[in-house]
């Protein structure tokens, strides 16, 4: 396994370069099963491990919480310690059971941030969350009691670092401004949906209805540039299948640069001799910028695909050749 370094300060934390995701652990993925890819992922070393407060929320119209209490029985069952790192998120949790975060989310209010985050850290048996992430925007609540929520925690010792997700970069920004200006910690890692074929950013979603930043794209690459102690976390990287399944791939992506983006990947993924998914999360894990595959899985198979990309070098002309191709 690799690993870098998050956040920074005395709760930084050497974290694996691939990241776990545990969405469907405790739902559609049995708990034996779970415990089987958590097993085997921190047997290789992995040790970066990422859930929510709402997952899975879609899958029986309730709240969510069925992953962060898997991942605390996993943990206290085999004795996990701190050498494992749980990311987590909150406000995006549904107020009532059967609705959702597009239209009746928890928010980022300083109340719901102390109430969530303290049913956590319960569900995962932790005294203290290693990082924490506003999960999506709310534009009902000021900033800067966000802000000042978030920070209050960290000061508790509640929690250890920030992160935001799915938010503007100007909005990430202000927030972070505002934090510095109060002398309290801002925001250290961002997760944002990002893969090596890209969407086109007028098509709206539910995150971004405007279509703004639906994907991880130039100006965030930009704001990491400016921003060296970021880390991006790239959420769906491997776009849920869709590279050896192209059916699954999103109208989003329906545009002349995702044919000529293919190519090359399947050129790389030849001479190398590895899969499509592999080159992908090798070409995000070696990129220039402090970027992090997060991939979720449901099979031991798929497990051993993904971490066998962790070592997978590709060389300087082929990592040329993939960033080029539009």
């Amino acid at each position: 396994m690799k690993y870098r370094t998050i956040g920074t300060g005395p709760h930084s934390r050497r974290v694996s370069v691939l990241a776990l995701g545990a969405m469907l652990f405790g739902s559609v993925t049995d708990e034996k099963t779970s415990f089987a890819l958590l097993d085997r992922y921190a047997e290789a070393g992995g040790n970066f491990v990422d859930t929510s407060d709402n997952y899975a929320f879609w899958t029986d119209g309730g709240q969510g919480g069925q992953s962060e209490e898997l991942l605390g029985r996993w943990r206290r069952s085999r004795g996990a310690g701190d050498e494992i790192v749980f990311a987590t998120k909150l406000g995006a949790r549904p107020l009532a059971p059967g609705t959702s975060y597009t239209d009746n989310p928890e928010g980022l209010s300083a109340k719901v941030i102390r109430e969530a985050a303290e049913r956590s850290r319960e569900r995962l048996g932790l005294e203290r969350l290693d990082l924490l992430y506003a999960h999506i925007d709310d534009h009902t609540v000021p900033q800067r009691e966000t802000v000042e929520g978030f920070g209050a925690l960290v000061a508790e010792d509640a929690v250890g670092l920030l992160g935001v997700s799915n938010q503007a970069v100007w909005r990430v920004e202000r927030a972070r401004a505002l934090a510095a200006a109060a002398g309290l910690p801002g925001y250290e890692v961002l997760q944002y949906q990002h893969s090596y074929l890209r969407s086109r950013t007028d098509v709206p979603g539910d995150l971004f209805p405007d279509g703004s930043l639906g994907h991880a794209g130039a100006e965030l690459a930009g704001y990491l540039r400016a921003e060296p102690t970021l880390t991006l976390v790239a959420y769906s990287p491997l776009l849920k299948g869709a590279y050896t399944r192209p059916e699954r791939l999103p109208g989003d992506y329906d545009h002349p640069g995702t044919p000529a983006r293919l190519a090359v990947l399947r050129d790389v993924a030849r001479e190398t001799g590895a899969t499509l998914n592999q080159v992908v999360l090798a070409w995000q894990i070696g990129h220039e910028l402090p970027v992090l595959p997060l991939a979720g899985v449901s099979s031991l198979a798929q497990l051993e695909e993904n971490l066998a990309a962790v070592d997978l070098e590709l060389s300087a002309e082929q990592r040329a050749r993939l960033d080029a191709a539009h």
